[in-house]
């Protein structure tokens, strides 16, 4: 399976603000794989902000569509009105592994229910307009023998069919090589094994 994720260095994030009706909105989005890099920036955007109204936040901890790693919060808002937006706006967005928080200063005007939907929704938006993005490639393993001979022809094949090597492990008869293979293409393995004409054993497919 492939799909976008935000393409930030662990423990870093992207951010935008949008202003309405004097209240400051600052969006904070970063890559989440699991839960606890969306409470990373959870802490870091109240340990930044510690006098704003709320930090309101919404994640998908894993593939688009997920329905178990995935979780918001209106942190004191009416319900309804932040995070759940939040959540759709990411969900619409077709990424996975991402997390957003949203910082609010309470600029004097109230906004009302609906404002306030419309304001967390548009700092989401407007904030993954501009936010970088890589494929991600989920991967299975798989780990082949190969003579010493033929370990850079093995490898020139790999690389062109996108399938990462993980490790090599060299012994007295050639070299173990533990591959991540996209799962999303099925395992090629005859068409690897025609390329070093017959000389490779699939130790664990």
């Amino acid at each position: 399976m492939r799909y976008p994720i935000p393409d930030i260095a662990p423990q870093h994030f992207h951010s935008h603000d949008i202003e309405v009706e004097r209240s400051r909105f600052l969006c904070w989005l970063c890559h989440a794989p699991d839960m606890a890099a969306a409470e990373w920036l959870l802490g870091e955007a109240r340990t930044t902000h510690p006098e704003a109204s709320h930090h309101c936040s919404a994640f998908i901890a894993g593939p688009p569509g997920e329905q178990i790693a995935i979780g918001f919060s209106d942190d004191g808002e009416p319900g309804g009105t932040a995070g759940r937006p939040m959540f759709q706006a990411l969900e619409g967005s077709q990424l996975g592994q991402i997390a957003a928080v949203v910082t609010r200063y309470f600029g004097g005007t109230k906004l009302g229910t609906g404002g306030l939907v419309r304001a967390y929704t548009r700092a989401v938006l407007d904030a993954l307009e501009t936010l970088p993005r890589r494929d991600f490639i989920e991967r299975r393993p798989c780990i082949v023998h190969v003579d010493f001979s033929l370990e850079a022809d093995a490898r020139h094949w790999l690389g062109e069919h996108d399938v990462t090597v993980d490790g090599a492990d060299y012994g007295s008869d050639g070299v173990t090589l533990t591959l991540a293979w996209p799962s999303d293409d099925s395992l090629a393995l005859e068409s690897l094994k025609h390329r070093l004409k017959g000389r490779m054993a699939v130790l664990a497919p």
